[in-house]
C-alpha cells in the first residue's frame, strides 16, 4: 500500500505514551491474531508515526488492515521487504517467531536501531510504573496457570473492600490481546500476569530484564523447526528468571492492607530444576508443593492438578490469603482448547484439546481422561511436523485409543505407517463427521491433534474455531 503521510492521529497522549511519541516505529509482523494489530493501533493512538511491515500481502491481512486504516500516521509496507524500513527508524518492534537473524533484524542492528519485542517493552514500562510482573513459561501448562492466576486474583478484587483491590492485567501469548497496549492500564500496584513463550522471551532477554515472580514448569522438545537444539530453546526460556532481582519491591497484593514488602520467586517444576540450578540463577529456585487432596478442580488430569500447584504458589508469592487462593483455583473453569469439554451430543462426550501441539500434550490428555474413568477416547489427531518424536504418543495412541482418526499433513505422514488402520483426512469436517459416525452412547471424542496446524488451518486459533464450530453446529 502506499505511504501517505497526513496529520498525527489526534489523541491525548498520557505518560505511558512517552516513549512512542513522534518516534518513527517499524512494526514487523502485522499477521492476523489481533496482537500486532492491536500494537499498531496503539502506537498511531500515541502520536508514533509507524510502517507496519509483513511478508503477507494486502489481500491476506485485509481484516487487519481494515481495522488501521482510519489511523492516517500507519503506513503499510505488505507483500514487500524495504531494507529503509529498519535503517530508517527510531525503533523496529518485531513480532514473535520472527528470526533473530532475519535480514530485517540484521539491517536494523547494523544500522543502530533498537530492536524490541512488545510484551518486554511492556514489562519494562509497567515495572517502571510501579506493577509487580508475574510470568508463566514452559512447554506446556502456560496458559491454563497464567489464567488460573489471573481468575483467582481478579475473583479475589471482586470481594475486596475498593481501596484494597489490585487491579490485574493478563497478557503475553493471548489470543487478540496487544500487551503493549495495556500500558494505559498500569499504575502502582499493578499485577500484570504474563503468558511468556520462548519467542517473547528473546524479548526480555535484550532489554536484561526478568518477571518479579517467574513460572518454568517444564522444559520439553518443541519449535525444533526453528530452533537448532534445545541448550538454544531453554537459553531462550531462561530469560525468565535471567535478570531477576533478590531486592524487595513494594506492592499492594489483593487483600492486603496497606504496602508491604515483597521479594522475587522462582517457581520451577521438577523436571526442569537440575537444569535451572546449573544456570545459577540470582533467585532460589523452588518446586512447588502439591495442592491438597481436598482442593476439588473443575479441570481434569493429574497435570491440571500439578498446574494448580504452580498458580498457587505464585499468588502466595503475591500475599493473596491462602482461602482465596483456594477458592478461586476451585472456582477455575478450562481454557479454551485445553482439554476443555465442548458439549454431549446423543451420549457421546465431545472434548476440545486443540491447543496440544506437541506429543507429550496429547498423551496427557489421553492420561486424564483415563484417570477421570471416560472409556478409551475415539481421537481427531494430525497436522503440520515439527520435528518432535512421536514414538511415544504412537504407542499410547495403540495403548488407549478405541479408533484414531488423522488429520493429512507432513507430521501425520511421519505416524500413519504406523497407524495403518487410521484413516486420513483432508479437512476437519469429514474427520469430524466420521469420528462421531463411529462413536456409540457412552464414547468420548477427543479432538488433540499433537503437531502443528500449518497447512490445512491459517493458524492454531482458525484450527480451535473450526472444531468448535463443527461441534456447536450438530
Amino acid at each position: 500500500m502506499g505511504a501517505k503521510k497526513r496529520k498525527c492521529y489526534s489523541a491525548s497522549v498520557q505518560g505511558y505514551c512517552a516513549p512512542f511519541k513522534g518516534k518513527k516505529i517499524t512494526l514487523l509482523g502485522l499477521g492476523l491474531l489481533g496482537r500486532g494489530v492491536g500494537d499498531a493501533e496503539f502506537l498511531a493512538k500515541c502520536g508514533a508515526d509507524v510502517v507496519a511491515v509483513d511478508r503477507k500481502n494486502e489481500k491476506e491481512l485485509a481484516q487487519s488492515v481494515a481495522r488501521l486504516e482510519r489511523y492516517p500516521n500507519i503506513t503499510f509496507h505488505l507483500g514487500t521487504n524495504n531494507r529503509e524500513d529498519f535503517t530508517n527508524a527510531d525503533m523496529v518492534i518485531k513480532a514473535a517467531g520472527v528470526p533473530l537473524d532475519s535480514a530485517e533484524i540484521t539491517a536494523a542492528k547494523k544500522a543502530g536501531v533498537p530492536v524490541f519485542m512488545s510484551t518486554a517493552l511492556f514489562a519494562k514500562y509497567a515495572a517502571e510504573a510501579g506493577a509487580a510482573i508475574v510470568g508463566i513459561t514452559g512447554t506446556r501448562g502456560k496458559s491454563t496457570i497464567t489464567q488460573m492466576i489471573a481468575h483467582s486474583l481478579i475473583s479475589a478484587a471482586a470481594q475486596a473492600p475498593a481501596d484494597r483491590r489490585a487491579n490485574v492485567v493478563v497478557g503475553g501469548n493471548v489470543r487478540g490481546v496487544s500487551t503493549l497496549a495495556q500500558l494505559r492500564d498500569v499504575a502502582a500496584g499493578t499485577i500484570a500476569v504474563l503468558e511468556l513463550d520462548s519467542w517473547q522471551l528473546q524479548g526480555f532477554g535484550d532489554l536484561k530484564i526478568s518477571p518479579h515472580i517467574a513460572v518454568f514448569t517444564n522444559l520439553m522438545p518443541d519449535h525444533q523447526n526453528y530452533y537448532p537444539s534445545m541448550d538454544a530453546y531453554f537459553d531462550d526460556k531462561a530469560n525468565i528468571f535471567r535478570y531477576q532481582s533478590r531486592r524487595p519491591r513494594v506492592g499492594t497484593p489483593t487483600g492486603a492492607s496497606g504496602k508491604n514488602q515483597q521479594g522475587a520467586a522462582l517457581l520451577v517444576g521438577g523436571s526442569v530444576l537440575e537444569r535451572v540450578k546449573a544456570a545459577r540463577p540470582k533467585v532460589p529456585p523452588q518446586a512447588p508443593p502439591p495442592i491438597p487432596n481436598s482442593w476439588k478442580l473443575n479441570i481434569i488430569g493429574e497435570h491440571n492438578r500439578e498446574n494448580a500447584a504452580f498458580a498457587a504458589a505464585a499468588l502466595r508469592a503475591l500475599s493473596l490469603p491462602e482461602r482465596e487462593i483456594k477458592n478461586g483455583i476451585e472456582s477455575f473453569e478450562p481454557v479454551e482448547g485445553r482439554l476443555q469439554f465442548v458439549r454431549e451430543i446423543r451420549g457421546v462426550k465431545i472434548y476440545n484439546d486443540n491447543n496440544a501441539t506437541t506429543p507429550e500434550a496429547t498423551i496427557a490428555a489421553l492420561h486424564a481422561l483415563t484417570q477421570k474413568g471416560f472409556t478409551k477416547p475415539l481421537l481427531i489427531a494430525g497436522g503440520s511436523d515439527k520435528g518432535l518424536d512421536m514414538s511415544a504418543l504412537v504407542a499410547e495412541v495403540k495403548a488407549n485409543c478405541k479408533l484414531v482418526f488423522l488429520l493429512a499433513g507432513t507430521g501425520t505422514d511421519r505416524i500413519k505407517r504406523e497407524l495403518p488402520g487410521a484413516p486420513m483426512f483432508n479437512n476437519l469436517r469429514d474427520a469430524v463427521a466420521a469420528a462421531l459416525a463411529a462413536s456409540a452412547p457412552g464414547d468420548t471424542v477427543l479432538f488433540s491433534p499433537a503437531f502443528a496446524s500449518f497447512g490445512m488451518f491459517k493458524n492454531e486459533y482458525d484450527r480451535n474455531d473450526q472444531f468448535v464450530r463443527l461441534i456447536n453446529e450438530l
